[in-house]
């Protein structure tokens, strides 16, 4: 389960970003938002209803230079900054720029996991509020976005799901991450955040 969840999140990591208008609207971070040294540290455990633990860690990304550029590892990856902040091409995206309150959109994403099933997810997205919201790494402004729907996969797997993701524009990510996908509840939180001064 775990494989799944860590293919996600290294296609939309960075999802968020840190230019909040007066007009409470939130556009796309651009390559000019990141710099060398900072690093999000994150902890994640999946478990099943049965108590079964079928993921449990600390997951780091950090802005290194690469090449000349900026880089995030992933892993033991490096990839360019400008792949992360490059616009989805796509009529269902993560993420429907610019976001506000209220905005509601269709997203789906068909995936392949390191070892090499594919699936799909077709999920409702909503964004419930903007607000002030605390996580083991600190108190953010973040947006409040659900996605319900879903999910299912080249062994026979299908469940409904619903994912519930806290977006601090600030972070240019989110804060924390709960799923309840089937028989399975993950939860991913930010317990770490730090840039240079």
């Amino acid at each position: 389960m775990k494989i799944q969840v860590v293919t996600f999140f290294t296609l939309i990591i960075l999802g968020a970003c840190n230019s909040q208008t007066e007009s409470g609207i939130t556009q796309q971070p651009t390559l000019a938002d990141y710099q060398v040294g900072e690093k999000w540290v994150w902890k994640y455990k999946g478990v099943t209803t049965e108590g079964e633990v079928r993921s449990d860690g600390t997951d780091t990304r950090e802005i290194v230079s690469f090449d000349g550029d900026l880089g995030i590892t992933i892993g033991k990856d490096t990839i360019p900054v400008t792949e992360i902040v490059k616009p989805e091409e796509s009529e269902t995206p993560k993420y429907d720029w610019p976001l506000k309150v209220g905005k509601k959109w269709k997203y789906e994403n068909n995936w392949t996991s390191q070892d090499g099933t594919t699936g799909n997810q077709s999920q409702d997205a909503e964004i419930l509020s903007y607000r002030e919201e605390t996580v083991e790494a600190g108190t953010f402004m973040a947006y409040t976005i659900k996605y319900t729907g879903k999910i299912s996969n080249s062994r026979g797997y299908s469940a409904n799901e619903e994912e519930v993701w806290l977006y601090a524009p600030a972070l240019k990510t989110f804060v924390k991450l709960a799923q309840i996908q089937g028989d399975f509840t993950y939860v991913e939180e930010l317990i770490e955040y730090s840039k240079p001064e």
